[in-house]
């Protein structure tokens, strides 16, 4: 799957939380790692937080227009999978 992912009008916000260290979270940093430049690129006035806390379950979480908001766990995915929870938010 590529990172060629452009977000709708009804999406406001993307957070993602991750632990720096925890094998749960490898995932993610590898997700951040390959895709989070290409992601940006092309949403670049999107705002994509990274947020890193010790001992913090992996975690997207998504802001909708009216101000609804899902969280999608990512605890023990691999880069790819991750991408494609993104992927999934963004419809």
């Amino acid at each position: 799957m590529s990172a060629a992912i452009k977000f709708g009008s009804r999406l406001k916000e993307l957070r993602i939380h991750l632990c720096q260290k925890c094998a749960h979270s490898q995932g993610v940093r590898d997700f951040i790692q390959q895709h989070y430049v290409t992601l940006k690129s092309n949403n670049p006035k999107f705002p994509i937080l990274i947020r890193e806390c010790s001992g913090v379950e992996a975690k997207l979480w998504a802001r909708h227009e009216l101000g609804k908001e899902t969280s999608i766990p990512l605890k023990d995915l691999n880069a790819s999978e991750v991408l494609a929870k993104i992927a999934s938010v963004a419809k």
